[in-house]
């Protein structure tokens, strides 16, 4: 099968033509092959690196902390940031709009959790590698966005996504955390607090995500069609970093000596409900409304 992006069509032109439907009926505007492929790189890179921390932890993470962190996170990548990568891109080959959504979503966890990578840990050649899984994820967010029809996924969507309450859940989260990542970065830069390299590396990563969520989410409450194209994935993008922080909570204790403590799974997942909510709401609009357009 071919996936193939539509000539652009003027407004004047939408109200007196059908738009031609792609082959998998997905809101196209142009061929995302090239996406696809990229994407599969991405997760190859990504199933090396990790492998690579789990057989060599001692090389690549000599400290206890940077063990904790960073070996776990591993895994996490394995058992989620692989699968919703590969789950995103079948869906969509399944011609699903929820897929073609979720799809920028699950790379901006991957970009997330690379940018901790590079930024929390010393220099090495396998550095290159987290960076290149960084750069052709961003790129691939972008070109898959660029590749949506965002008129036609907006009219589609309208009225059938929880705009209000998405967009203000994106700002919140962002804003919350730009002033906690701020906030400790500058107690750091002052002597006040120490940083350990995976404190350091997630901070800025909650930098660069923060900035996302918040421009989404606006977005979103403008009604504006970029809004709209991309509040699933960053929602996604959200419960998933949630998740991967309840299963870190839960296998952390067994690759180093932190405790297990119970309460602090149950705060996370509370706390991630006011993700999961919007998240499992949006999905549920896609999908009612995700018929050939």
């Amino acid at each position: 099968m071919v996936w193939c992006r539509q000539h652009p069509i003027q407004s004047t032109e939408r109200e007196t033509m059908d738009p031609k439907p792609n082959d998998f009926h997905l809101p196209l505007q142009g061929e995302i092959k090239l996406d696809s492929l990229l994407s599969m790189v991405v997760a190859i890179l990504m199933t090396l690196v990790s492998i690579a921390g789990l057989i060599s932890p001692s090389t690549l993470y000599p400290a206890d902390e940077q063990r904790y962190s960073f070996l776990s996170n591993d895994v996490i990548n394995l058992a989620i940031g692989l699968p919703i990568l590969l789950g995103s891109i079948w869906l969509t080959r399944r011609g699903t709009l929820v897929g073609l959504l979720l799809w920028p979503g699950a790379l901006l966890y991957d970009i997330y959790n690379y940018i901790a990578y590079v930024s929390g840990l010393p220099f090495r050649f396998i550095t290159i590698i987290y960076l290149a899984i960084v750069l052709l994820s961003a790129f691939i967010v972008y070109d898959l966005v660029r590749a949506m029809d965002r008129i036609a996924i907006s009219e589609k969507l309208a009225g059938a996504v929880p705009e209000k309450l998405a967009g203000w859940i994106l700002v919140l989260f962002g804003v919350v955390f730009v002033f906690r990542a701020v906030g400790m970065l500058m107690d750091a830069s002052s002597g006040e607090v120490a940083l350990t390299g995976g404190e350091f590396g997630t901070l800025i990563a909650d930098l660069v995500l923060s900035a996302v969520w918040i421009a989404g989410g606006i977005a979103l409450l403008r009604r504006r069609p970029l809004g709209y194209v991309s509040g699933l994935g960053l929602l996604f993008a959200g419960s998933m970093l949630f998740i991967g922080l309840i299963f870190l909570l839960i296998i952390g204790p067994f690759l180093s000596e932190e405790p297990f403590i119970l309460m602090d799974v149950v705060v996370v997942f509370v706390m991630g409900l006011v993700c999961f909510i919007p998240f499992g709401l949006y999905v549920r609009g896609v999908v009612v409304t995700s018929h050939p357009i």
